[in-house]
């Protein structure tokens, strides 16, 4: 994983990528919250999920913020593109909070296709929107939906038995699960197979703007 501080982006990246890259890759950008944060929400999926629950719930390695999904194949001279405005955009970017609060599903809990955490914090949803205005600078195709600040939780395949984690869901909904303070943002590639995704860091951006103290 490369750490980003003074130099030339592209050239850090480049170096970064596996050997096999030159091959177009699927990616996205994203964050993580804080190991105390993640390690909440990991409870509570071992407290919602049942055996044979139609609900392929994400392991707490796997847990992340996706702000911009750039595609399932992805060439490499556009992430270097990329990278190069994600490393100006993060050297304006100050250390922010996001808390992580509430449950529930998309596009609803009758109908659920995806079960969620909710991340509350006005900055994330500025801070999202220039990495949305970068990526379409960059070639990538914008987002048509507004973005909503939401921790993907579970992915519900078969929802004939969701009764019980409705309930559940419901009954967590005002439950706060901590604050994080968000510091660096990563590019990742993802592999996806039988067993699910796992996510390989490409490079990680760190804010470099200092919140004033005192």
């Amino acid at each position: 994983m490369t750490h980003w501080f003074e130099g030339p982006p592209a050239d850090h990246f480049r170096r970064n990528l596996p050997a096999t890259a030159a091959e177009p890759i699927r990616a996205f950008v994203a964050i993580r919250l804080g190991e105390t944060v993640e390690a909440a929400i990991s409870d509570l999926i071992g407290e919602i999920k049942r055996p044979h629950d139609g609900i392929r719930w994400v392991p707490r390695e796997n847990l992340h913020v996706t702000l911009k999904f750039l595609g399932p194949a992805v060439d490499t001279h556009r992430l270097e593109m990329l990278t190069t405005a994600m490393h100006s955009i993060v050297a304006r970017t100050a250390p922010f909070p996001v808390e992580a609060a509430g449950t529930g599903a998309f596009p609803n809990l009758e109908q659920p296709r995806v079960v969620w955490v909710g991340l509350h914090g006005i900055e994330l949803g500025a801070f999202a929107a220039r990495i949305e205005k970068a990526a379409s600078e960059c070639g990538f195709p914008r987002e048509t939906r507004r973005f909503s600040g939401h921790l993907t939780i579970g992915r519900v395949r078969d929802a004939h038995d969701f009764a019980a984690t409705r309930k559940a869901l419901i009954a967590a909904n005002e439950r706060s699960f901590g604050e994080s303070r968000i510091e660096s943002i990563t590019l990742y590639r993802s592999h996806t197979g039988p067993s699910g995704s796992k996510y390989e860091p490409l490079a990680t951006f760190l804010f470099r703007l200092h919140q004033p103290t005192g």
